[in-house]
């Protein structure tokens, strides 16, 4: 991975606080890296380990081909720790481990680095919320803590009140999608789309690109306007795809995201708004038809099945009867 706060897009505030905090020697012992998922809170985190750590850094900026650089390019450093969630969440023998790590001095580094990923699929556990919380008050010497979370998610105001926020924002869809151009080759359009479904984000732009998820949506929507309930091939037909659906585990919850970007385009198309201001580009061409097929009421029914859909999953309910549910209730 390439680290540089010139690579990184936009978040140009994100930028500017910690360059600030960096050259006036007032770096705080812990930052909170607050904003939408993908859109380079990690990228930025390691960036700015490495230039904590730079022996010549140029043009506020690291240099990349000093020592210390290399190692924080390859993810080698001794001093750089990542704490990232085993599955879910972040165990509490992995802050217990990162403790005890703390009691040493940094190997070589001016400053360790420690990486906290996703606490706000954290905070739940008490148990290891709290001991976060007791590492935030009591941070060793020379060592920067950095957790990131998204905006949505709940954290401890105990945690919050600990860190320096640092925000970050959705990127403009013109650069994302211009990033997207440039890695993968896609046409103008595609790209397009995916940074408008997206939200600007382009770690999720480039998980629905590399699940082809825009391509299963269309399939969902453009078989289910063509079954009618109750007759044997329909019910057929939403089995297989519910059963393709609850296949993709994790990403699931992306699918069922999109799933509702599509119907909120047919109510905002329901109550006079322009194709303009729709997000599910790449499903034009079907509009005309799901808003024949459905009332507003149906439409926001659908919505809140959705909804209950995401929450089952949430409890760990069997995702395959989860989609099977779901997918009935959509036709």
């Amino acid at each position: 991975m390439h680290l540089s706060f010139n690579s990184l897009i936009a978040q140009e505030k994100a930028k500017k606080l910690l360059k600030k905090s960096f050259h006036r020697e007032k770096m705080s012992h812990a930052y909170l890296f607050r904003g939408p998922a993908g859109v380079g809170k990690k990228r930025c985190a390691l960036t700015f380990a490495a230039y904590a750590n730079c022996l010549s850094p140029v043009d506020q900026d690291v240099c990349g081909n000093c020592s210390s650089c290399v190692k924080f390019r390859s993810g080698n450093h001794p001093d750089l720790l990542l704490i990232q969630p085993e599955g879910v969440h972040i165990k509490i023998k992995q802050v217990r481990e990162l403790k005890h790590q703390l009691t040493y001095p940094p190997f070589e580094a001016r400053h360790r680095m420690v990486l906290f990923e996703d606490i706000h699929n954290t905070m739940r556990r008490k148990e290891v919320a709290n001991s976060l919380l007791k590492t935030l008050e009591e941070p060793p010497e020379n060592t920067v803590l950095i957790l990131t979370a998204d905006e949505a998610g709940e954290i401890l105001s105990t945690i919050v009140s600990r860190c320096q926020i640092i925000p970050f924002y959705a990127l403009p869809y013109n650069l994302v999608s211009k990033a997207l151009n440039a890695e993968n080759g896609i046409s103008d359009e595609e790209a397009a789309t995916l940074a408008a479904v997206a939200e600007g984000s382009l770690g999720r732009a480039r998980l629905l690109l590399k699940k082809d998820l825009l391509s299963f949506r269309r399939e969902i929507v453009e078989r289910f306007l063509r079954l009618s309930k109750g007759r044997p091939e329909s019910v057929e037909i939403v089995l297989n795809m519910a059963d393709i659906a609850a296949k993709l585990k994790e990403n699931l919850y992306e699918l069922l995201d999109l799933i509702k970007i599509w119907l909120r385009d047919l109510i905002l198309l329901g109550t006079g708004a322009s194709e303009s201001m729709l997000i599910s580009r790449d499903l034009f061409p079907f509009m005309d038809a799901a808003r024949k097929r459905w009332s507003l009421k149906e439409l926001s029914d659908r919505l809140l099945l959705v909804d209950k859909a995401k929450k089952q999953l949430d409890r760990n309910c069997n995702r395959a009867l989860v989609c099977e549910v779901l997918f009935f209730g959509l036709l």
